[in-house]
């Protein structure tokens, strides 16, 4: 079982609180984990920020969109209680309360809005609330999706300018993200080998201070049609016994055959690692190598321990 969306948690929040009660949102997480089947480890889930856990971020969503539209009150800090018209919208639903039944109230609207904005357009809404109605995401999931989403595309355009450069660009370039990814520490040093008689090794990265321990680098800028075949892989296995190495690298822009990803992964295990275009470009995204952040933002949520004290 998946964690379920915040939507999903909205009317088993409800039935959580029909006896009345007021309750914590650590109380309400533990009685929505048994009522939902949620187990300890699925409560455990980090979000992809790996800030928050996926779970309790939900919980707290469906709380704050059952609190703005009255279906909740807070009758004192770190509290929900139920109202009359969550007690009506309860009975009125019996299988389902989700944002489509919330949508009713005219308080879905202000809070949508939020305070000192515009009013949207009649029948509209933000692409972030597009999202959390259709695919269940939390207003959180929604920004990080955005987020994955431009990052996508940023990592897209970053292959195109790394094939418009020659083939020395990629060579060096490797080096230079392998050494932000942390392989050899402090005291790595990277060397660029690429050139007439470099044997098929591109780079060197030397992870202690007296060059005891390597890992070759191999770089080949390819078109997205010419993929790396298991051939290449077995010459570039026969360098690094060349080079009496036991580890290699080997870096494309287009892509691995089927034939070559499982020749590396039942015969040299560890030894050997293939980074395909979309990995690199992913990594050269994540590692800040040929880009550049353009803008941060700070997403603030309740400290529930705070109200709760």
């Amino acid at each position: 079982m998946t964690v379920p969306d915040f939507q999903s948690m909205m009317r088993p929040t409800l039935v959580a609180l029909s006896d009345g009660q007021a309750r914590s949102q650590s109380q309400l997480r533990d009685l929505l984990a048994e009522a939902m089947g949620v187990t300890a480890d699925e409560r455990e889930l980090l979000l992809p920020s790996g800030k928050q856990a996926m779970f309790a971020n939900r919980v707290g969503w469906a709380i704050t969109y059952l609190v703005k539209t009255a279906l909740l009150d807070r009758p004192q800090r770190g509290l929900a209680q139920i109202t009359d018209r969550g007690r009506t919208v309860l009975a009125e639903n019996p299988d389902r309360v989700d944002l489509s039944v919330l949508r009713q109230f005219p308080e879905l609207a202000e809070f949508r809005e939020g305070s000192g904005h515009p009013a949207p357009t009649p029948g509209t809404s933000t692409p972030l609330i597009v999202a959390a109605e259709s695919h269940g995401l939390s207003p959180t999931e929604s920004i990080a999706e955005l987020i994955r989403e431009a990052n996508s595309t940023v990592a897209g355009e970053v292959l195109a300018r790394v094939l418009a450069q020659p083939p020395v660009f990629l060579e060096r370039m490797v080096l230079q993200l392998l050494s932000r990814m942390g392989y050899g520490g402090l005291e790595s040093t990277t060397e660029h080998l690429g050139g007439s008689g470099d044997e098929g090794l591109d780079g060197v990265i030397r992870q202690d201070a007296l060059g005891l321990d390597v890992i070759y680098v191999q770089a080949k800028r390819y078109a997205p049609d010419r993929k790396i075949g298991r051939p290449d892989v077995q010459a570039f296995v026969g360098a690094l016994a060349g080079a009496r190495a036991e580890r290699g690298i080997f870096i494309t822009t287009s892509a691995f055959t089927s034939d070559a990803v499982d020749y590396t992964r039942r015969t040299l295990g560890s030894r050997v690692v293939l980074i395909d275009g979309p990995t690199l470009a992913r990594l050269m995204v994540e590692r800040n190598v040929g880009v550049s952040v353009e803008d941060t933002y700070e997403i603030k949520r309740v400290d529930e321990d705070y109200f709760e004290d």
